[in-house]
């Protein structure tokens, strides 16, 4: 058995029926252990076995024994060549045969941030009779909405989570701007404009970019995005037979690195933004500037777009005494701010690799290009942008990363369509949605330009689900849902709402209100907080689901109400986040406080006494914790308070043995010295 598993050319053979050196492994160790452990074999494979054993036969006789029991392991082999046709990615463009049967126009509108790309392209889409907009977030699509409708061109919005119709009879208007994922490849347009096209390499939505470019049906596609993306972009319409007319433009205002880092937050000044990447520090640094005795506004990624925007406008508005703003890279895209100095807090963020897995790393150029170009808008009150880094380490770093050009776009993303995975369904039908996903991306066949976008969400969701019971179409679409899987309560509800709609219970407004305890009070501390985004995020689950089941989640237009109500409680305590962190931490120091002094400190240290360079490093890294952990709700204030008494106790008792220790240690040593001499 091990000799035929080490025969190379009995892998090559496997591999031309479908089973891949991972396949072939696990199909040898099944079909050795049933070899083994069966108490009778069948007479064909006894026979087989026995003829290798006195020399009349061969190791390569295995193989058709081999096969018929991977077979049994594997079903899909039977149907290899109908599965490889279904998988197979490598012409994309011909999935989209009625934006082949036209000619259109591509126009590539290139330029860094604040360049007025995205102005040009707009311009051409509302002097257009139609047009779509596709953007990628839904604060983008919004303001396009309202741009449209404001200049006199009737416009629709789309969202995963809104329908919003000009026309009070409910007759589509003849623009309208969606985010990128919920755009028609079937309706004709004369204009579609596709911005941020960068986004196409994305690892998780670059399918949705990849599918805008091939697939809409309009006369004129305007692309928006980096000079990176140009050249891949020209190769990719060539595979359709179109040509590529490139703008290019220069940014409106410039924008200058610093010579010095901020260092301190005593070093604030008008128009600051200081950038984050978790949220742990945009709660920290807003107490810290607060505690200063001036006013911030804070904005992150899981914030209702109502309350971004309130964050904005109060940062914006120059009557109001907040001049500071705390933010993730959220306001990378879809929020106009006022911005003069860009300050990066830190470099390092936390990215989803190509595997799924999530790594710690130093932030791209591109990325902190388009962080940096948010300082200095064009229309702004300021007509010069600055960047710098919060710490002086930090900064030659910034300045080699900006020194860098953007790395060039080589491939687009795509992802299997429910279509496939039912006719893959067809072929395998005892298997989960989960495994049928896994083996349509292990067959799948794609060109150079392409890869298949990280699915890991989707399993998530599919595994989560798989024993309540769906029909395979609503299993998919519900798995496609946006959902923040890092969200107890949204992955919960997530559950629920599958399996009262596995019931044909409809999803009341009645029932909703009662699962996620409305009414809601205002947060008292961050915890709260915290929850009362999660809500959020459940009511947009429903909202999202309404458009895809509309029989099974029906009252749309009640819940939107009341998600209004709950951005309305989030902004409040968004306002009042300082007094937020201080009920939750009340005793504690914020870590960040002092994290400048220490990384000053820090040579200083490493030249000190041993025991004392130890004591200081614990007691730091004490705090830090605590700090978390109170935030996080998971250590009270009085547990704090006795952890710190046992902590100063331990810290006596440690210093005494380790006093006792370096005393025998010495000891030891001249001792050792004495015998060394004899």
């Amino acid at each position: 058995m091990n000799r035929f598993y080490k025969k190379k050319e009995m892998q090559k053979l496997a591999a031309e029926h479908g089973l891949d050196a991972r396949l072939f492994h696990q199909a040898f160790i099944s079909f050795r252990k049933y070899v083994l452990e069966v108490t009778s074999l069948p007479a064909d494979v006894h026979i087989i076995f026995s003829d290798i054993s006195f020399g009349a036969g061969h190791v390569d006789d295995i193989y058709p024994y081999f096969m018929r029991h991977a077979r049994q392991i594997f079903p899909m082999l039977d149907c290899m060549d109908d599965l490889r046709k279904i998988s197979d990615l490598r012409v994309p463009a011909n999935w989209y045969p009625e934006a082949r049967a036209i000619q259109r126009k591509v126009v590539f509108h290139a330029g860094p941030t604040n360049s007025g790309k995205t102005y040009h392209a707009i311009q051409r889409y509302l002097a257009a009779k139609s047009g779509v907009y596709c953007g990628p977030l839904k604060l983008l699509a919004h303001e396009i909405f309202e741009k449209s409708n404001k200049a006199g061109v009737p416009c629709d919005l789309v969202t995963g989570e809104e329908r919003t119709f000009m026309d009070e009879e409910g007759r589509p208007a003849g623009h309208v701007a969606c985010t990128i994922e919920m755009c028609s490849v079937t309706t004709p347009y004369e204009v579609a404009v596709i911005d941020e096209i960068q986004m196409i390499r994305d690892l998780s939505r670059g399918w949705a970019w990849t599918r805008a470019l091939l697939g809409l049906c309009a006369e004129e596609i305007h692309v928006c995005g980096e000079p990176a993306a140009i050249d891949f972009i020209r190769e990719l319409m060539y595979t359709t037979g179109e040509e590529v007319e490139v703008h290019t433009y220069k940014r409106l205002t410039p924008f200058s690195i610093l010579d010095r880092a901020v260092e301190s937050l005593d070093n604030l000044s008008q128009g600051d933004c200081i950038v984050c990447f978790s949220k742990n520090d945009i709660y920290s640094i807003s107490r810290q500037i607060e505690a200063r005795g001036l006013e911030c506004a804070v904005i992150y990624g899981s914030l209702p777009p109502g309350t971004k925007l309130s964050q904005a406008k109060k940062f914006n508005d120059p009557d109001d005494p907040c001049k500071i703003l705390v933010a993730t890279d959220a306001i990378g895209m879809g929020l106009n701010l006022s911005i003069k100095r860009i300050i990066f807090n830190s470099l390092i963020k936390p990215n989803i690799n190509e595997k799924g897995e999530k790594q710690m790393e130093t932030i791209s150029t591109s990325q902190a290009l388009q962080i940096s170009g948010r300082a200095g808008r064009f229309s702004s009150k300021f007509s010069e942008g600055q960047v710098t880094t919060m710490h002086r380490d930090d900064l030659p770093v910034l300045k080699d990363i900006l020194s860098h050009s953007v790395e060039p776009i080589e491939t687009a993303g795509l992802h299997p369509t429910a279509e496939q995975i039912e006719m893959f369904a067809y072929h395998l039908p005892d298997a989960t949605l989960s495994n049928l996903v896994d083996i349509f991306v292990s067959l799948s066949q794609v060109e150079g330009m392409y890869f298949v976008c990280n699915i890991d969400d989707f399993k998530f969701l599919a595994d989560m689900i798989q024993h309540i019971p769906l029909n395979l179409r609503s299993r998919y679409v519900f798995c496609t849902a946006p959902i923040n899987k890092k969200q107890p309560f949204v992955c919960t509800s997530f559950l629920k709402f599958a399996r009262q709609f596995s019931r044909d219970e409809p999803l009341t407004f009645d029932w909703v209100c009662r699962h996620v305890s409305w009414p809601l009070a205002a947060p008292k501390n961050i915890k709260d907080l915290v929850h009362l985004e999660a809500v959020h995020d459940v009511l947009d689950l429903y909202l999202w689901l309404s458009y895809r089941f509309m029989d099974m989640f029906p009252d749309t237009a009640y819940v939107r109400e009341i998600q209004r109500d709950l951005d309305d409680i989030i902004q409040q305590g968004v306002r009042n986040i300082t007094r937020l962190i201080k009920a939750t931490d009340p005793a504690i120091t914020d870590p960040l406080q002092t994290q400048s002094a220490r990384r000053g400190k820090t040579a200083a240290n490493s030249g000190a006494a041993g025991s004392n360079y130890v004591t200081g490093g614990k007691s730091q890294m004490d705090i830090s914790l605590a700090s978390r952990l109170v935030r996080d709700g998971l250590l009270t204030p009085d547990l704090l308070r006795q952890l710190q008494r046992e902590w100063s106790k331990d810290q006596k008792q440690d210093f005494t043995n380790q006093s006792a220790l370096d005393t025998d240690h010495q000891n030891n040593n001249k001792g050792k010295r004495k015998k060394k001499k004899k």
